[in-house]
């Protein structure tokens, strides 16, 4: 079978390798559609600190049932499915805890072990989430990053406080994970959603999909267009930080309301040099929110499967596997106009 393989950072090698045999516990699959992310990228160029080389990627991904292993059970030949990506110890107190996505020894497919960046690959029955069989595959390998939306959702407010139903939501950053955490914060259950970004065709993205008030502050007032949005008092009830740079991080805790919770969403490549004393005084709630857990997985395809959530709009790009480079290539150049990119490893 072909197998995809990063032998250095800018260099992508196409490989036949022996096709994988499911064990007691796994399941064969073949793999139909991997999407590539921010991450994916940083890995390319040499820039992820937890990854080395050579390295098979390929962490968002739709598969088939090809067979299931001895003990496979609940899974049969033609299902959809995708991949919950982590390998966790199962014995650190996180793992223990049920928090195995912030184990201590934690690991990522395509990251810290082999990729789904291949014709085929065996994955445990226990990993694998069972998908709609109308989802489309290139919907199938955003699973992934609609379930860190989801579990980005879930962390802002506890089911006591009745979770995000009825809230009022913020989120700055409108690439795909913060229109995905848009998205997935109306369709379960938020009253009014604003999304703010510099970049306008994002922001046309997000109204594809469906997300009800844009921002643009490098011409519209954003404190503005809160008070008028959510209303001067209230304003929103919570805001989602999906950038990952130091001046959205300011913006959001200089317009939160007293005792707001801010989810950081984004990934910080530098450290943040944030006002705590007036977090402090406001009562701020920073919460911080990584990756996922099954759960999650099993909320995200249910928002698709109602069509709570959308994600043609998301899909900019597709690219034939073996062009799998030119994927990075057109994130890497064109990343403006460019939202989800998708490689099709079998059409």
């Amino acid at each position: 079978m072909r197998q995809a393989v990063m032998t250095s950072p800018g260099t992508i090698e196409f490989k036949e390798v022996s096709q994988p045999e499911a064990g007691p516990g796994e399941v064969l699959v073949k793999v139909m559609s991997i999407g590539v992310c921010g991450s994916d990228v940083h890995v390319y160029h040499g820039l992820h600190p937890y990854t080395s080389y050579p390295v098979v990627q390929g962490h968002e991904v739709s598969c088939e049932v090809v067979r299931p292993g001895e003990g496979g059970s609940g899974f049969a030949p033609g299902d959809k499915v995708t991949i919950e990506p982590q390998v966790s110890c199962g014995k650190c107190f996180s793992c223990r805890s049920g928090l195995y996505n912030i184990c201590d020894e934690l690991k990522v497919l395509g990251f810290q072990t082999t990729g789904c960046a291949s014709d085929y690959f065996v994955a445990p029955a226990a990993k694998l989430v069972k998908l709609d069989p109308t989802m489309k595959h290139d919907h199938g390998a955003l699973m992934e990053p609609l379930s860190v939306a989801v579990r980005a959702v879930n962390q802002a407010f506890s089911a006591a406080e009745g979770g995000i139903k009825g809230k009022q939501v913020l989120v700055y950053g409108a690439g795909p994970i913060g229109n995905l955490v848009a998205q997935a914060a109306k369709g379960m259950g938020a009253s009014k959603v604003m999304i703010s970004d510099l970049n306008d065709f994002r922001l046309e993205k997000a109204k594809a999909c469906g997300v009800e008030r844009t921002n643009n502050p490098s011409r519209e007032n954003l404190v503005e267009q809160v008070d008028e949005f959510f209303g001067k008092d209230r304003k929103a009830d919570v805001i989602f930080e999906c950038v990952g740079v130091g001046s959205t991080m300011d913006s959001a805790i200089d317009i939160a309301r007293k005792g707001t919770p801010i989810v950081v969403v984004g990934v910080f490549g530098k450290k943040a040099e944030i006002d705590m004393a007036r977090v402090n005084e406001n009562e701020l709630k920073l919460l911080g929110t990584a990756r996922y857990v099954l759960e999650d997985f099993e909320i995200a395809k249910d928002l698709v499967a109602s069509a709570k959530v959308h994600l043609d709009p998301l899909v900019t790009d597709v690219f034939e596997f073996e062009k799998y480079k030119d994927a990075y290539l057109k994130i890497q150049n064109e990343a403006a106009t460019t939202m989800k990119v998708v490689v099709r490893v079998n059409p």
